[in-house]
């Protein structure tokens, strides 16, 4: 016969509401939880998920949806905030909507039956009509690198736009004019922000805002290749490039192989994120670091907060995390170039 509370009770010589308040995530002191852990691994006890999720109306379970598997980004964010979870005792469900509309309601409308007790999201569009349906279920949405106009619940970003000014102001001090951008798709909050890091980094060197330096992609390694073809054929003179996301850095690291273009001798590159694809890559590529863990790690810790607090009423967080920088060998040094002439002469 499988073992009860009761049997932990008499194992332990502690009360039934102590031992209920360890088994639903409460807080118990630390000679109790090591004492009732001892007689559950004892006991071979198991808890009945099913019937505790009737009785509290709580399923201990987390849905996680992002746009694309296999992207690096989502995949780092996601194991780290599993991790937090799991450790509270919450389980995560994942579904990829594979950036499509449809398939993320889909996913939506999945995890509400299946009476997840919260909504960790990385949004494909810029619409939040069916993230509303966990609002007013009284279920906690967490977006991650996305912000919905009019959708209001917690955040978790990142200076999207003072990483590109940060990337773009180190192409201009090496002496770079025609600096080129591969922008994410236009409806995307992240796109839209380091595009305006781009364009104001140029404006406050008083360098002129060409479009034809300007092109988008879709977020995917085919994306980069074509956007990266079209920056090459439209700009003679162009002299480096800021590629905003991982998939398309790579993308376009490929297509100037194929094309014959050397980094840095005939065209500086700076990408985003994956610091192991960029050692790796010949010659070592400079590129803008996002803090995926902490972001996966904070995202869990507000879902948390939320669920402990047990409401979605209140002031949202919108928490907006620091980026980093990796120096490499993608970027020619022009000034010092020119400088180490002068003194030759």
């Amino acid at each position: 016969m499988a073992a009860t509370i009761k049997d932990i009770a008499k194992a332990t010589g502690l009360g039934l509401a102590t031992i209920s308040s360890y088994l639903n995530g409460g807080n118990v002191r630390e000679k109790n939880r090591i004492r009732i852990e001892q007689a559950i691994e004892e006991l071979h006890f198991e808890v009945n998920e099913v019937a505790r999720g009737l009785k509290t109306n709580r399923t201990r379970s987390i849905g996680i949806l992002i746009p694309e598997l296999n992207n690096i980004f989502c995949a780092e964010i996601i194991t780290e905030a599993e991790e937090v979870l799991r450790r509270q005792g919450y389980a995560a469900m994942i579904c990829d909507c594979r950036t499509d509309a449809h398939r993320e309601k889909e996913a939506i409308d999945f995890l509400l039956h299946r009476r997840v007790d919260g909504l960790l999201m990385i949004p494909s569009g810029e619409t939040g009509a069916s993230v509303q349906r966990f609002l007013r279920a009284k279920k906690p949405v967490v977006l991650i690198d996305r912000k919905i106009r009019n959708l209001d619940c917690d955040c978790v970003l990142v200076d999207n736009k003072g990483a590109v000014k940060d990337a773009v102001n180190r192409l201009i001090t090496a002496g770079h004019r025609e600096i080129g951008i591969i922008a994410g798709p236009e409806e995307m909050y992240t796109a839209q922000e380091r595009l305006y890091g781009y364009e104001q980094a140029l404006a406050k060197a008083r360098i002129p805002i060409r479009d034809s330096l300007m092109v988008r992609g879709d977020y995917t390694i085919r994306g980069g290749m074509k956007a990266m073809r079209e920056l090459i054929q439209k700009n003679t003179d162009l002299s480096a490039v800021l590629v905003s996301n991982y998939e398309m850095t790579l993308g376009s690291v490929i297509e100037l192989h194929e094309l014959g273009v050397q980094i840095p001798e005939e065209l500086s590159l700076i990408g985003f994120d994956n610091v192991e694809f960029a050692r790796a890559s010949t010659p070592r590529l400079s590129i803008v670091t996002q803090p995926t863990k902490e972001i996966g790690k904070k995202a869990a810790e507000l879902m948390l907060l939320r669920l402990q607090e047990d409401t979605v009423s209140g002031k949202k967080q919108k928490l907006r995390l620091k980026t980093g920088f990796v120096e490499g060998n993608s970027v020619r040094d022009i000034k010092r170039e020119e400088s180490l002439e002068r003194t030759k002469e």
